[in-house]
């Protein structure tokens, strides 16, 4: 069952060595992430999944222990999946979205429970993130689990999707329904136009929402910004 849940963005630029002179820009949403975390800590699950966007390479579940760079973004930073001496040197590298919780994971000391992370492709349908989500939510035991991802990159003239009308209202009821924890509202969110806007974490959202249909939980939104004309959420349900 669903105990708790969290909701970060995943860009690599939080990570200060990646983000270099413009690192103290996310110091808000670094702060709102490790607030997030303890939350889901103080919840006592007896196990924590990550979900985040992937492409093919990265799809499916990651064991934890499984490592994950940030050498395609020009430093030489490694981290790994879950709990402290806890390794899986077989398994596949992790993808940015996943390298950027355990980071958040590791930077947070994170000891209270195992992690298993899944990479869910951007184009995956409603229906089967949600299923996926239910079955998630239906582990035996207490779950948490902490879905990462982005809103729109088109807020802005300079943003990586350049500016598109769209992209403000959509952020807005994303922001909304996540501070509501309004599962219904997350199951609605448009495909395609998520994927029109670049909306990455659509996926992991929905995921959530599946996970989270009969738990009950109440959400509160701490953090909600738009830099670089893209839309970074972080929220908590519980």
């Amino acid at each position: 069952m669903l105990v708790a849940a969290a909701v970060c963005p995943c860009p690599p630029l939080l990570v200060p060595e990646v983000a270099a002179g413009a690192a103290p820009e996310l110091d808000e949403a670094r702060a709102a992430c490790s607030d997030a975390l303890a939350v889901l800590a103080a919840a006592r699950p007896d196990r924590l999944f990550v979900v985040g966007p992937a492409d093919k390479a990265g799809r499916g579940p990651h064991p934890e222990g499984a490592r994950g760079s940030f050498r395609g973004f020009g430093v030489d930073v490694t981290v790994r999946l879950g709990r402290a001496g806890v390794d899986a040197p077989s398994a596949r590298e992790l993808p940015a979205s996943l390298a950027v919780a355990a980071w958040l994971l590791e930077r947070t000391g994170w000891s209270a429970a195992p992690v298993e992370g899944l990479g869910v492709g951007e184009a995956l349908p409603v229906e089967r993130c949600v299923e996926a989500g239910r079955e998630l939510g239906a582990r035996a035991g207490r779950v948490a689990l902490l879905a990462m991802g982005d809103a729109s990159a088109c807020r802005t003239l300079k943003a990586p999707g350049y500016l598109d009308e769209r992209a403000a209202p959509f952020d807005a009821e994303v922001a909304r329904a996540l501070g509501a924890a309004d599962v219904e509202a997350i199951k609605a969110l448009d495909a395609a136009l998520a994927r029109e806007l670049k909306a990455a974490g659509r996926t992991s959202w929905q995921v959530l929402a599946g996970a989270a249909e009969d738990a009950g939980l109440s959400g509160a939104l701490l953090y909600e910004d738009a830099p670089y004309g893209v839309g970074y959420m972080v929220a908590t349900w519980s």
